[in-house]
Order: structure tokens, then C-alpha cells, then sequence
């Protein structure tokens, strides 16, 4: 790969999952999900985090790699690496505990062609403001783009969390979201309504998944569109909408922001045949370029 041409700032933790029979640990966190999918899809990446000097902190930084990614510098601090604790009851549900430091080092956007961010290091200080003040200074320059992947336990108050959206939104060339992150941020509201308070922030584009139900999305001229989900077997969803994203990513960078509703959609369907591959096999494993267009 040449010069990273996508900057991703955000999380990367392991993720540590208990059962009544095992342990087990997995790579995790939305952006360096988004960085790993980006890089399979062929187009250089930086992923801008916080890793600790420890085996998992490591085990995070040879994924990113493996995948083709590259670990910004300054990623590395002395503390430890931040996790996420699931504990499966016994019907099934899960209850999730995080250590998660929130901070983000600053990283240059030199000869990023997109900047994205995200996730609990969005919204989680000190490293939120980092994240808003890097998508901030990358609008005009770079096509900016945000995935706020709500996790309630941990940012706040809905109005805190509405405050820090819009600033992101008012930077973004695209927002994606889930059904299940607009459901939590306007409880009362249906699609077209979010799609429309979103873009009114200051989004030029807004796409908003729905799981196995495909996607619906707002275009830079207003138009709304819907795309079908892909039928696929589901081993499990764990990474869908980080695919969803890496895709959409990928299809801006070689394409550009659509401005209309015909380039969004055909966005949205490489998309989600993305996410229809992740769900399709164990893990947030996204697919290889070769594998989409197969």
C-alpha cells in the first residue's frame, strides 16, 4: 500500500467474553474494526488509537497489520490496554463492563483523502474532543465521516450525547448509523424524521442500517432511498455495521460523496453486501476486496 489515503481515529480493545463454560478474547472496538475492513477492501489506512505495552495491546496492533492497516504513531501509552467485558447470562443476554481510558492521540491527516470517527472515543473525553477537533479541521480538506455507534453506559446523558453528534454531524460529509442508535437517540422519531434531523445538523449524506432489513439513506440532494438487506445465512452479527461502514468508506474514497440518490444507493447495496459477508461467518471479519465482488 502507498501513503495512507483514510485516517481513522477511535477505539481498539479487546473484547473479553464470559460464559458459564469459557473465557475467551477477541479483537474488538468500531474503528479499528472500520480500519481492519478498509484495509481488506485495498485502500491504505492509519488507525489512530491507544494501545497498551502489553500482550493485548500487541495481539491489536498484528490484527491491524495483518489486515494491511497501519498503527499511527503516538498509538502506544504506558497504560493498559482498554477492554470490554461481556458476561453471558444464562438466557442468552449480555451484561457488559468497560475499561476504556477515552483517549485518543492527535494525528496528522497528511495525505488523508477521508478522515472517520466514531464510537466510544467520540464521545467518551478527553479523547472526544480530539476525535470532534480532527473531523472538524478535516472538513473542506478531507471527506469526513462519522459512525456514532451508541453505547448508552458510557456516553452520557441522551442530550450530551445529542450535543457532541451534532457537532460531528455538522463536520461530516456522511453519517452512518443503526436502527438501533437512532431508536436510543430519538426515541419518539422514525426513520425519515432522523434521516432528516441529521442532514439538518449539517450532513450532506445520512444512511441509517436496519439490520437484515437492508439500509435507508439520505442523498446529498435530499432524495431518500432504500436498499434490500442480502440473504445470508447469519453465524452472527458481531461487526455488521463496522463492514457496513468500511465499505461505504471505501466506495467515497474511489468515488467521492454521492450527491445524488442513484450513487448513494448503489453505496449502500456494496455495503451491504459487506456486512452480509460479516454476518455470514463467526467474528467482525470482513470481507477481502476479492470476496465482495465474488
Amino acid at each position: 500500500m502507498g501513503s495512507p489515503e483514510v485516517l481513522v481515529l477511535g477505539e481498539a480493545l479487546i473484547d473479553i467474553v464470559e460464559t458459564e463454560d469459557a473465557v475467551t478474547e477477541h479483537v474488538g472496538g468500531s474503528p479499528a474494526n472500520v480500519a481492519v475492513g478498509v484495509a481488506r477492501l485495498g485502500v491504505p489506512v492509519r488507525l489512530a488509537t491507544r494501545l497498551g505495552r502489553d500482550d493485548r495491546g500487541e495481539r491489536i496492533a498484528a490484527h491491524v497489520r495483518d489486515a494491511g492497516a497501519v498503527v499511527a504513531d503516538g498509538s502506544w501509552t504506558t497504560t493498559p490496554t482498554d477492554t470490554a467485558r461481556a458476561r453471558i447470562r444464562p438466557d442468552g443476554s449480555a451484561e457488559y463492563a468497560f475499561a476504556v481510558a477515552g483517549l485518543v492521540p492527535p494525528a496528522p491527516r497528511d495525505g488523508a483523502a477521508l478522515v472517520h470517527s466514531g464510537s466510544i472515543a467520540l464521545f467518551l473525553d478527553p479523547g472526544g474532543e480530539t476525535c470532534l477537533a480532527a473531523l472538524e479541521s478535516a472538513r473542506g480538506h478531507a471527506i469526513v465521516t462519522v459512525d456514532p455507534n451508541i453505547r448508552p453506559a458510557l456516553v452520557g446523558t441522551r442530550e450530551t450525547a445529542h450535543a457532541r453528534l451534532a457537532r460531528a454531524a455538522a463536520a461530516a460529509d456522511l453519517v452512518k448509523l443503526s436502527d438501533e442508535d437512532a431508536a436510543w437517540l430519538w426515541p419518539d422519531a422514525d426513520m425519515a424524521t432522523v434521516l432528516e434531523t441529521i442532514a439538518g445538523l449539517g450532513a450532506s449524506a445520512v444512511v441509517i442500517t436496519l439490520g437484515g432489513d437492508g439500509a435507508v439513506g439520505r442523498a446529498a440532494d435530499g432524495e431518500v432511498v432504500e436498499v434490500a438487506g442480502v440473504p445470508v445465512t447469519v453465524a452472527d452479527t458481531i461487526g455488521a455495521g463496522d463492514s457496513f461502514m468500511a465499505s461505504l468508506i471505501a466506495t467515497l474514497v474511489e468515488r467521492g460523496v454521492p450527491a445524488v440518490g442513484d450513487a448513494l444507493a448503489d453505496a449502500m447495496r456494496i455495503a451491504a453486501r459487506a456486512a452480509a459477508v460479516t454476518v455470514s461467518r463467526p467474528g467482525a471479519d470482513p470481507p477481502t476486496r476479492a470476496e465482495l465482488e465474488d
